[in-house]
């Protein structure tokens, strides 16, 4: 789980409990969030290996750490806040550090020199891809990759607060800029977690489902259009150089609906696909119907779903919280020096997902966990 997915445990209990210990709960109340569920138990442990919470998936009381504190309240400066949050997400984490002290002010090197820096940093070799990928999304989220002279480089933490935009009024020059000696102390004591271990998609058939049938394949839902259409060019490039690319590693074949059936037809092999695939990628953009619909089915079958849109393209309000990557598309300049960042994050997402396994969280499983109940037991 990257830093900023972690992030949202802690700026829940800002929101809902002023930043003070609040009961586990009342705050998964608050977020109509299931206590029981895996993504919740994800959420917690991540948030406390990071350093932003105190207290485990079952403990009866969460809080903010000091440096978790300074890293979510929107009353420190922007400085302080960034400062805090790069402490957690880079320099708290071993490999993490490693990496970015080693090519901090360099061009960003290729993924198989990162995988080698990261197992030449303790990373177990086998985790190596998972620990670049979640490194990557990480210093993304704190801003220190950069493009410069048309590539990707990583900078220096100083150079990032300096170009900060000023403060309001209230915060005096440099106030809040440097950590306080609870929260610097709280950093210095905690022992990074090892690289999480990567777990593969469970390939238990459900009932009625064809074992093996489709437990190697990505299906990815788009926007099609008619050749040479907009949407049909936006669809060829992000399928061949982003997520064809992307999942290559993981050992999954990528189909897309308009390979099993004419373009815009919701088809039996379609629903099929979107109904037992592994994995299933939704590209939101263009705000396309079909898109959502599937989405939807995906949904209801309740398995690993990773989504996809543009940058300036509004993301659905009901989705605008489940993984979702976003690439900028605004130019060829912008796009080409960060493909192989979208890349790493398409594999990230979709690892992680596949993890989760059956127990992806989307709006049903959130607020109408006895759908499938209903389903199972319609007499019920």
């Amino acid at each position: 789980m990257s830093f900023k997915e972690a992030l949202v445990l802690g700026e829940a209990i800002q929101t809902h409990g002023a930043g003070k210990p609040i009961r586990r709960l009342t705050l998964l109340e608050a977020l109509g969030r299931s206590p029981g569920s895996d993504a919740v138990r994800k959420l917690i442990t991540s948030s406390n290996q990071y350093g932003i919470t105190e207290g485990a998936y079952n403990a009866e009381v969460l809080a903010l750490t000091p440096a978790g504190a300074i890293a979510t309240d929107s009353d420190w400066a922007t400085a302080g806040r960034l400062n805090a949050r790069f402490q957690l997400a880079i320099e708290s984490v071993p490999p993490f550090a490693a990496i970015y002290e080693r090519y901090k002010n360099h061009r960003l090197p290729s993924v198989e020199v990162l995988r080698d820096a990261a197992t030449e940093a303790g990373a177990h070799q086998d985790h190596a891809a998972e620990c670049v990928e979640t490194f990557l999304a990480n210093a993304r989220e704190v801003g220190l990759i950069r493009n410069i002279a048309g590539s990707e480089h990583i900078v220096p933490i100083e150079a990032v607060l300096e170009q900060l935009p000023d403060d309001v009024e209230q915060h005096s020059e440099n106030e809040y800029s440097e950590l306080t000696e609870d929260a610097q102390a709280e950093i210095d004591a905690r022992f990074a977690p090892p690289p999480p271990k990567v777990r593969t998609a469970q390939k238990v058939g459900k009932k009625g489902e064809r074992p093996g049938a489709l437990n190697k394949t990505c299906f990815v839902v788009s926007p099609i259009g008619s050749a040479d259409s907009v949407e049909r060019k936006h669809a060829d490039l992000v399928l061949s150089s982003l997520i064809e690319p992307a999942l290559e590693g993981l050992g999954l074949d990528v189909v897309r609906a308009d390979r099993i059936s004419k373009p815009g037809l919701i088809t039996g092999q379609v629903i099929e696909h979107i109904a037992q695939a592994a994995l299933v990628i939704a590209d939101l953009s263009f705000s396309n119907p079909n898109v959502y619909y599937e989405l939807a089915l995906r949904h209801a079958a309740r398995k690993p779903v990773v989504q996809i849109i543009r940058t300036g393209d509004k993301l659905p309000f009901d989705v605008g919280q489940y993984r979702t990557v976003e690439i900028d598309m605004s130019d060829i300049y912008v796009l080409v020096p960060k493909l192989d960042l979208h890349r790493q994050e398409i594999t990230r997402q979709a690892r992680a997902a596949m993890a989760d396994g059956g127990n992806t969280e989307s709006p049903l499983s959130q607020f109408y966990p006895a759908f499938w109940d209903h389903i199972d037991h319609p007499d019920a």
